[in-house]
Formats: C-alpha cells, sequence, structure tokens
C-alpha cells in the first residue's frame, strides 16, 4: 500500500538506509553524483542505476514516491531529446522532414543526457526521503563546523536549509492543486508545441511564486515575533559515527573512485 506522502517528504521506516548516519548520507549523495558526471559513457549509468535500485530496496521507500521527483522535470526531459536529437540535414537520419531530421547519434546523446537527470533527481531525492529534515539540517550544521572560525554563519545556513526543506514538499502539493484547479477551468497542459505548452504554465508559476513570496514574508514576521536572532543550534539526539558508517562511507568513496578513473 503506497503511502500518502508530498514528494521529497521525509518517510518513517525502519531501514538500513534510514538507520545510516546523516553526514554519511549527505557524502554518499556526492559520490553518486561525481559517479553520474564523471563517467563519460552508458557504462557509468547503468552503475548508477544499480545504486539506485540497491538503495530503494534497502529502504524500502515505495517506487511511486522516489519517482514521483519526475513529473516536474518532464518538459525539461522532453526538451533535452528533443534538443539533441534534431538536426539540420543529417547523416545518419531516422526520420527527415525536408531539411530537418532526428539523428540517430543525436537521439542517443539526448536519451542519454536525459538518463542522467532521471538517475540524479531519483537519486537526491532519497536523501530527503530517507532522512528527517532536522537531521539533514544538524548534519549538514556539524559538516560546516570548521568554518565558524572563519565567521561564516553556520547555524544561520544551517536554519535556511532546514526551511527550504521544509518547504519542498508543501511547495510541490500546492503546486498541483494549481495544476488541477487550472485544468478545471480549461487548461491544457499537453497539447499543441512547446511554446504553446509553456505559456500553459505562465498560469500556474505567476501565482505559486506570488504564495512563495507571502508565505516567506509571513515566516520571516512570525520568527522576528520570537525574537529569533539565529543562536547557536542545540541538539536533543547528538549522532555519532558507528563502524557500520564508515563502512559504507568508505565503500562509496571507493565505488566514486573506481567510476572517476575506469568508466
Amino acid at each position: 500500500m503506497g503511502i500518502p506522502v508530498p514528494f521529497g517528504q521525509y518517510v518513517p521506516i525502519d531501514s538500513p538506509v534510514h538507520r545510516l548516519e546523516p553526514r554519511v548520507k549527505l557524502a554518499l549523495v556526492a559520490c553518486y553524483t561525481v559517479v553520474l558526471f564523471a563517467s563519460a559513457g552508458w557504462s557509468g549509468l547503468g552503475l548508477a542505476t544499480v545504486l539506485v535500485v540497491l538503495t530503494l530496496l534497502l529502504s524500502r521507500v515505495p517506487w511511486h514516491l522516489a519517482l514521483r521527483g519526475l513529473r516536474p522535470v518532464a518538459v525539461l526531459l522532453l526538451l533535452t531529446v528533443t534538443m539533441n536529437a534534431l538536426r539540420w540535414n543529417p547523416a545518419d537520419s531516422l526520420l527527415r522532414l525536408g531539411s530537418l531530421g532526428i539523428s540517430r547519434a543525436g537521439l542517443l546523446t539526448g536519451l542519454y543526457f536525459a538518463a542522467r537527470i532521471i538517475l540524479l533527481v531519483t537519486g537526491t531525492s532519497l536523501l530527503t526521503l530517507t532522512t528527517s529534515p532536522v537531521a539533514l539540517t544538524d548534519a549538514l550544521s556539524r559538516l560546516m563546523m570548521p568554518l565558524r572560525p572563519l565567521r561564516f554563519p553556520v547555524d544561520d545556513v544551517a536554519m535556511m536549509f532546514s526551511i527550504a526543506l521544509r518547504f519542498i514538499p508543501t511547495t510541490a502539493e500546492e503546486a498541483e492543486k494549481i495544476v488541477v484547479a487550472q485544468a478545471a477551468r480549461g487548461a491544457r497542459f499537453d497539447e499543441g508545441g512547446v511554446l504553446r505548452r509553456a505559456r500553459a504554465w505562465v498560469p500556474v508559476l505567476i501565482p505559486l511564486f506570488v504564495n512563495l513570496f507571502r508565505r516567506a514574508d509571513n515566516l520571516a514576521l512570525a520568527m522576528e515575533s520570537r525574537c529569533y536572532t539565529g543562536q547557536r543550534r542545540t541538539r536533543l539526539h547528538a549522532s555519532r559515527m558507528r563502524a557500520s558508517d564508515w563502512a559504507t562511507l568508505l565503500v562509496g568513496v571507493t565505488v566514486a573512485v573506481y567510476a572517476t578513473i575506469v568508466l
């Protein structure tokens, strides 16, 4: 049975991925990103796909939640494939309309970059799906701790990161409501060419951004009324690195180095 959780929101499940130290998860996401962008062929994407599938199976997060983040980037995926596939007088055309045709090599290139975007969105969304915002914020704050002597606003950055994570599912849910409301009024987001589809999203983006700015003003007013001054964060439960965390981190770094050098 699927869990009715908005995109990007923490899913409380007892799994090895959920129990992993948040700092290790952040490091593994960085290693995963290196694997995606350092490899120049399909073998690197195949390795990234295996890593995502294994993580999904270990985390026991429903597949529809992990893949839900692809809906906002569907237009970007379509543009990526189309812009790479269309060529002027291609020598290896699969389909031609006058001088404009679909190149076989361009289509493969577009599919490659589209697959990279899909894996990037799916893999990084697992970080927020398996880690609570508080734990993720504490991990980021502890990773930035060496910058504190340089008068870097560690706690303020951690607070901004926590607020951003908190409102990701709220913003996604609000965008879906606006899309449904516009569709009920006759708007069509899947008809016409690229420009017509882009114009159809204007009535969605304008109220969405207006609500975002209004919510930001209300939040700032609420924090000021409660005398928030950005003091040093405290922790009720301080997480510690275990032997399994160190072992997982070592495996992740090793895979990233292997993918960068060999693939």
